[in-house]
């Protein structure tokens, strides 16, 4: 019996020690993978850098604009692009909080940037209400019956897509798996931002907080600098708590 408990206790040691080498060899594995992917990253960014800088140095050895010779490899859709998305971004440039509804209309907005809408499928259901091609055929069929179906398919693809406040339709949409996938990978990514966001308030540095608005901060900071220095001392003992 003995003997037994010597070789179980032998073999939790061996177990022991097998996991802890497993557990260090795979921090040393998590620590070179990352420390690979910085030094990948590091050498992209100077590859990039050597490349800028010679595209640089060949233009102005042959006297042209290197800003010039970049904006020649845009079409005029990435243009277009680019300056719609300058006003956006002016349009929105007002980051301040003025009520519920604004701060909502712009996460509405910025949700319909990240998601966006699937034209393709709108398009495609666009067609057949619009008298699209038939989708269904059938060669024992007449052509009256291919056209009866035909048009009962664009009718309710009709009524489908432009919908009144008389339809009787409603609940009957079913997203793809894409789009499913689009959405809770979205939500994943607010949840994310919300759990590292920290909010960084205006005048940090100036330490505690002795205002109610911002009128009332520039007041303080103008009596502080007249009576700072006689009223240091008593500051002091209140914050020592020896004051009398």
């Amino acid at each position: 019996m003995q003997e037994r408990e010597a070789k179980l206790a032998q073999l939790r040691k061996k177990f022991a020690a097998s996991a802890r080498a497993n557990r260090e060899s795979l921090i040393e594995d998590s620590a070179k993978a990352k420390l690979n992917a910085r030094e990948f990253a590091r050498l992209e960014r100077q590859r990039k850098l050597a490349e800028t800088l010679r595209l640089k140095a060949d233009a102005e050895e042959r006297g042209e604009d290197v800003e010039r010779q970049k904006n020649w490899e845009y079409t005029i859709e990435d243009n277009d692009n680019w300056e719609k998305k300058l006003a956006r971004k002016k349009r929105r440039a007002d980051f301040e909080f003025h009520d519920d509804a604004h701060a909502a209309r712009r996460k509405y907005k910025k949700d319909l940037d990240a998601l966006g809408p699937d034209l393709e499928a709108y398009n495609r259901q666009k067609a057949l209400a619009t008298g699209g091609a038939l989708t269904t055929f059938d060669a024992s069929s007449s052509s009256s019956a291919l056209q009866a179906v035909g048009s009962a398919e664009r009718q309710l693809a009709h009524d489908s897509l432009y919908r009144d406040a008389s339809t009787l339709i409603y609940g009957d949409n079913k997203p793809s798996e894409e789009a499913i996938d689009r959405v809770v990978g979205k939500i994943n990514n607010d949840i994310d931002k919300r759990g590292k966001f920290s909010r960084r308030r205006l005048n940090e540095a100036e330490g505690d907080i002795t205002y109610i608005n911002e009128q009332n901060r520039v007041f303080n900071k103008k009596i502080s600098r007249y009576y700072d220095k006689y009223t240091a001392e008593i500051r002091a003992s209140f914050e020592r708590g020896t004051a009398l």
